[in-house]
């Protein structure tokens, strides 16, 4: 299929959020109890820990039967097609199944900085960022509260939820949370971090982050296909990759080799520029990441991605397409 044949828009009063459909059949509460019991013997990303959420037991994430909420708010920095003129309404959850030595939100995704919500808490959250006018809701670091997300939804569709849902995750997911997600998530974005097994066991402590990642990518592709966006450029369904450009690049042509002949070459991709030292990287740990990247090396990424066929990009410039009463 060509650039030019193919769409990747839709008219917002044809769009309904996947979930709906789910909702009104009672899917979405059978999927919503399923989750909830996959607690009991936790695999609910790759750790495949096997405590008993429901009984509070934590491992990795250090989440037990609830999830950890670091903050709620209208976010204007993320992609233009999420942000719009009123912002993605992000809910921030706290602890991360990965264990990201530069992770730049270090105390919330290994500190655990944030409140125990339970279901109904969730829920409000939701109902809250719509209420301020946000145009979709925006789970940042799901991975290891599918269940606790899915217990709240019905109570937030119940109570008039109607933005669509994104999905912002690192890419360490299970195949089974994944399952659950599917017709309930409009809108996938995953960070495609490593290529390489031996760099994801040094800065991630995942070795097998980048056949997860593959899979799991591969997967999401499946259930909601190349990005759509309504007639005000807002992004409604469909996968956004993100890839956060490091010093020296070192993965970054692989990766986009993969996003065009395994995904699509029309993959919305975000080559992202604001890497910097934080989290546990210093001169005396990990001395070859403890500097910013330069110039050369994100216009090799974009030079990387083209060469591979990609061609939609992220612009991170203001959108001027949009008006409030757009």
């Amino acid at each position: 299929m060509s650039k030019e044949s193919t769409s990747f828009t839709i008219q917002s009063k044809n769009f309904e959020p996947a979930y709906l459909k789910l909702f009104r059949t009672g899917e979405l509460y059978r999927r919503s109890r399923e989750a909830v019991k996959l607690l009991a013997n936790c695999k609910v990303c790759p750790r495949n820990c096997e405590v008993d959420r429901l009984a509070d037991e934590k491992a990795v994430c250090k989440s037990g039967r609830h999830a950890i909420v670091s903050s709620c708010f209208p976010h204007f920095g993320e992609e233009d097609c999420l942000r719009g003129w009123n912002g993605s309404g992000t809910i921030f959850f706290s602890m991360c199944n990965l264990k990201c030595v530069f992770c730049q939100n270090y105390d919330i995704s290994q500190e655990g900085e944030g409140d125990e919500v339970g279901p109904e808490g969730l829920a409000m959250r939701m109902l809250d960022l719509q209420n301020q006018g946000c145009h979709n809701i925006n789970f940042v670091t799901p991975e290891h509260v599918v269940p606790q997300i899915l217990e709240a939804l019905p109570l937030a569709v119940q109570m008039g939820l109607r933005l669509p849902l994104v999905y912002n995750t690192g890419a360490y997911d299970s195949m089974d949370s994944m399952r659950l997600m599917e017709g309930i998530v409009d809108i996938y974005m995953p960070d495609f971090k490593y290529w390489d097994s031996d760099r994801s066991q040094k800065y991630l402590k995942a070795k097998d982050y980048p056949e997860i990642a593959r899979r799991v990518i591969q997967e999401m592709f499946r259930q909601v296909g190349d990005l759509v966006v309504d007639e005000n450029g807002l992004a409604k369904r469909g996968v956004l990759v993100r890839h956060l450009v490091m010093p020296g690049s070192p993965d970054v042509d692989a990766i986009m080799h993969f996003l065009s002949e395994e995904i699509s070459p029309h993959t919305y991709v975000n080559l992202m520029d604001q890497y910097r030292p934080a989290g546990k990287v210093s001169e005396k740990k990990y001395p070859e990441i403890n500097r910013t990247i330069a110039s050369a090396e994100l216009e090799n990424a974009f030079a990387a991605a083209r060469k591979h066929g990609l061609h939609r990009f992220d612009s991170r410039q203001p959108f001027h397409r949009m008006v409030r009463d757009a």
